[in-house]
């Protein structure tokens, strides 16, 4: 299996981080790819062109960037679109999916917001899959168990979902430390897509292995859902206390800043 990573931004959008720092940053982390997903609405058809065409140089058989985009849809939804970067103009997640496909992409619905889990489950039209933890939005120390749950019973109507991991990666000093090992022998894109698409990977962090499928044992789940609960509340009083300095003009220092992204 490969490893790589999924779910990254550069200074094509709102990244820190360039491609050739993301390249160096992952070969050294032991990668062999990564599915890049700048924002959508950063691009045009010359950026698009240009952003492809670097991935391209920046790849070879040692590590290939795998060029897609992350599509902003209504509700404050956002849509993966791994392995494609055709311009998409509805904003309907159900379209999106639909011509993320067309395109030979993989769709998946991105760091789900819990008051979206009701209208998700409405939808008609579902997606390859859904991030079920995603380590910028969950934080580095768990997922949230409500993701596995909605995957869980999406695949009651779509069997082929599939639970994906992902970084989210965009700060320099961000966690970087959730990965995707893939089922093929190569990096290049038709491996990497298929595997994904195919439910071939497993997610990494750590000694932890978390399946494609995202059926985790019940004990990992409460383990989960304990951790997360401290998490979130440390990080609600984070951000209470940087409203606070907000509000009465003291700005919290650069390298305050950094440390509490790698720590969470």
């Amino acid at each position: 299996m490969l490893k790589g990573v999924l779910h990254c931004h550069s200074t094509y959008s709102d990244g820190d981080l360039t491609l050739v720092e993301l390249r160096e940053i992952f070969v050294s982390a032991g990668c062999r790819f990564l599915c890049i997903t700048d924002h959508a609405e950063y691009f045009d058809a010359e950026k698009t062109a240009a952003y492809q065409h670097e991935c391209e140089q920046r790849s070879d058989d040692h590590f290939r960037f795998i060029a897609g985009l992350e599509y902003r849809c209504t509700n404050g939804m956002h849509v993966l679109g791994y392995g494609t970067t055709s311009p998409i103009a509805s904003t309907d997640p159900q379209e999106v999916f639909r011509q993320i496909g067309l395109a030979g992409g993989v769709a998946v619905i991105a760091h789900p917001k819990d008051d979206a889990l009701e209208w998700i489950e409405t939808f008609e039209t579902l997606p390859d899959g859904i991030e079920t933890w995603n380590s910028k939005y969950d934080g580095r120390y768990a997922p949230r168990p409500g993701t596995f749950a909605l995957l869980e019973r999406l695949k009651a109507r779509r069997p082929d979902m599939t639970a994906f991991y992902g970084q989210d990666l965009h700060w320099r000093n961000q966690y970087r430390g959730l990965f995707t090992k893939a089922g093929c022998d190569t990096a290049d894109r038709t491996s990497v897509l298929r595997a994904l698409r195919g439910g071939d990977y497993v997610g990494v962090k750590e000694d932890l292995t978390l399946p494609s499928s995202g059926d985790l044992d019940p004990d990992l789940l409460a383990r989960f859902a304990r951790a997360h609960s401290r998490s979130r509340a440390l990080r609600r009083w984070i951000g209470r206390a940087k409203a606070v300095s907000d509000g009465i003009g003291l700005a919290v220092p650069a390298a305050m800043k950094a440390q509490l992204r790698r720590m969470f």
